[in-house]
C-alpha cells in the first residue's frame, strides 16, 4: 500500500493541504489564502472558484513538496468550513453566485420570521441546532428569494447544492459524485439527527426542493476516484468531515466526555457525548460527531463566530501588527488589559447567546489605554468566549470538564492558553500536531482504506505538546470574567431585526 494520506483542510481564510504518514506526523504541507468578500454590513461570501482552485493547487503542490507521486498517496480525506452554502448548476457545474460563509449574517430576516412562526421548536427538535443564519439552510432560502428564477431552476433539477466538502468532491471526480458526508449534513438545518435522513418537513418549511441535496454518506468511505488528469493517476476520496468534527476526530476525542477547542477563524468547542445526542437547554447545539460504518458519534457543541478573525482584525483593519503571531509579543508590553474588555461581535454572538443583531464593543478604554492594552484585550476575549461555551456546555452534559484539548492558530500563543487554563481552572494540552483538523480528515480516509486499522491504532498516535496547568489566580480570573460578562450585555441587540 502506498504510505501516504492527502488531507485537504479547506478553511475559511485559506485552504490547505498537508501528507500525512501513518504515525500522524505530516511530511510536507501547502496553504493559499484566498479572497474574503463583504458586500454589506454582516454578510460575508467566497467565490466558489476561488476556493476550488486554492484547494486543488495546493494539494498537487503539498504533492510535489513531499516528493512524492499521484501513485503514492492511499487515500485524500477532506475537512472543509462548515455551513458555508454553495449552488451550482447541475449540467455546467457553474457556482450559480458567490458561496455565503458561515458567518455570514444575511439571512437573518428569513431566520425571525421562522422564529415569529414558531417553528424553531421543530427544527431544534430534528436537527438539535437553533435557528439561525449560522446554518445552510436559510442561506438556500435568501438565494432562492434574491436570484431571479433560480428557485424554478432548482425544482426542474438544474440546481446542485453543498456545502464546501460537497463542492470539492463534485470538482475532484468531475460531476461523479453529488455526496456530502453525515456530519456536514447535520449542519443544514434540513437533516433529522435521530433518523439520519433529510427531512421532509424541514424541507417544506423552508421551501426548498430535496433534488438539489447530495446524498448523505457516512464519514469513512470510498467516495469516489478523483478523475485521472487531476493528479495523473486516480487517487481514492474516502473520508470527509467538518472541521470541528475532523479537529475532534484529530484530537482523538473517542470517548464521551472528551473535549477539544479549535481556536481558528471562529472559536468551536465539542465535547463527545456518546452514541445518543444530548439535547440542550442552555443554548448549545447538538450534533453529530461522525459515523464510520454503523456507529453513530454525537456531541455537544459551542460555536463562537469570532476569535482569530478578531486577530486578523488588529492586523487588517488597525495595523497594529504586521502578522498575527505578533500579538502575543504585543500583548506582553502590559501586565493586564488595563481594563479593556473587547466584544468581538463582528457578526453577530454565537452560543451561548445567539445575538445575530450583536455587534463588536469595546469597553474601558482611557486616555492611559495603549496598543498593547488592545491586543491583551482580544487574546483574552478568545478565553472569555470559551468559557462562556463550556459553562453551559458542562450544565447540559452534567459533568465536570477535568482537561481541555486544544488545536489551531492560536492555540500556539502561549499567553492565550495559559491566560485560558488559569480562566477555567483546568488543565489545557496542546498536542504535538497542531493541525489536527487535516490530520481527523486523513485518518477517517485512511481508515476506510485500511492505512489504519482501527481507533487505538489512531490514539497511540496522539503526543503532547505542552500542557498549561491553572496558577493561583481565581480571584483576579472570576472578576476578569464578571467583566466580560457586564461589555457582553453591552453588545447585544446593537442592530434592530427590522
Amino acid at each position: 500500500m502506498a504510505a501516504h494520506i492527502l488531507a485537504l483542510d479547506q478553511g475559511t481564510t485559506s485552504s490547505r493541504a498537508i501528507v500525512f504518514r501513518k504515525n500522524g506526523t505530516p511530511v510536507a504541507s501547502a496553504q493559499r489564502e484566498f479572497e474574503q468578500l463583504y458586500p454589506s454590513p454582516g454578510a460575508v461570501e467566497h467565490d466558489p472558484e476561488e476556493i476550488w482552485t486554492s484547494q486543488f493547487s495546493v494539494a498537487k503542490e503539498a504533492i510535489k513538496n513531499a516528493g512524492l507521486q499521484s501513485g503514492d498517496i492511499a487515500a485524500i480525506g477532506i475537512a472543509n468550513q462548515r455551513e458555508t452554502t454553495i449552488l451550482w448548476d447541475r449540467h455546467t457545474g457553474k457556482p450559480v453566485s458567490h458561496a455565503i460563509v458561515w458567518q455570514s449574517r444575511i439571512s437573518a430576516p428569513i431566520c425571525e420570521n421562522l422564529k415569529n412562526q414558531g417553528k424553531e421548536p421543530v427544527f431544534k427538535k430534528k436537527t438539535g441546532l437553533v435557528v439561525d443564519p449560522y446554518f445552510s439552510g436559510t442561506k438556500i432560502c435568501h438565494l432562492f428569494d434574491t436570484i431571479d428564477g433560480l428557485r424554478n431552476r432548482a425544482e426542474h433539477g438544474d440546481i446542485l447544492f453543498g456545502t464546501v466538502d460537497c463542492f470539492l468532491l463534485w470538482r475532484l471526480t468531475e460531476g461523479q459524485c453529488h455526496f456530502t458526508d453525515i456530519s456536514n449534513a447535520s449542519r443544514t438545518l434540513l437533516f433529522n439527527i435521530h433518523t439520519q435522513q433529510w427531512d421532509t418537513e424541514l424541507l417544506s418549511l423552508l421551501n426548498i426542493p430535496e433534488a438539489i441535496l447530495p446524498e448523505v454518506r457516512s464519514n469513512s468511505e470510498l467516495l469516489g476516484m478523483t478523475a485521472p488528469r487531476l493528479f495523473g493517476t486516480p487517487i481514492p476520496v474516502a473520508g470527509m468531515a467538518g472541521d470541528q468534527q475532523a479537529a475532534t476526530f484529530g484530537q482523538g476525542c473517542f470517548q464521551p466526555g472528551n473535549a477539544k477547542n479549535t481556536y481558528g477563524t471562529g472559536g468551536f468547542i465539542l465535547l463527545n457525548t456518546g452514541a445518543q445526542p444530548v439535547p440542550s437547554s442552555h443554548g448549545m447545539l447538538t450534533t453529530i460527531g461522525w459515523k464510520i460504518g454503523d456507529d453513530v458519534t454525537y456531541c455537544l457543541e459551542g460555536s463562537i463566530f469570532v476569535a482569530g478573525a478578531a486577530v486578523q482584525w488588529l492586523r487588517d483593519g488597525l495595523g497594529l501588527i504586521t502578522s498575527s503571531s505578533e500579538i502575543e509579543s504585543l500583548a506582553r508590553t502590559v501586565d493586564d488589559n488595563g481594563g479593556v474588555y473587547f466584544v468581538p461581535a463582528f457578526v453577530g454572538l454565537g452560543t451561548p447567546y445567539w445575538d445575530p443583531y450583536a455587534r463588536g464593543t469595546m469597553i474601558g478604554i482611557t486616555r492611559d489605554t495603549t496598543a498593547g492594552h488592545l491586543a491583551r484585550a482580544t487574546l483574552e476575549s478568545i478565553a472569555y468566549q470559551t468559557r462562556d461555551v463550556l459553562a453551559a456546555m458542562q450544565r447540559d452534559a452534567k459533568g465536570q470538564l477535568l482537561e481541555l484539548k486544544v488545536d489551531g492558530g492560536a492555540a500556539a500563543n502561549n499567553l492565550l492558553m495559559q491566560f485560558q487554563s488559569d480562566l477555567l481552572n483546568v488543565r489545557v494540552l496542546r498536542p504535538t500536531v497542531a493541525e489536527t483538523t487535516a490530520l481527523g480528515a486523513a485518518y477517517l480516509a485512511g481508515l476506510a482504506v485500511g492505512f489504519w486499522s482501527d481507533l487505538s491504532d489512531i490514539s497511540q498516535n496522539w503526543d503532547l505538546d505542552c500542557a498549561f496547568v491553572p496558577g493561583d489566580h481565581q480571584a483576579t480570573c472570576e472578576h476578569h470574567y464578571h467583566r466580560w460578562e457586564q461589555a457582553v450585555e453591552r453588545s447585544r441587540s446593537w442592530e434592530s431585526p427590522t
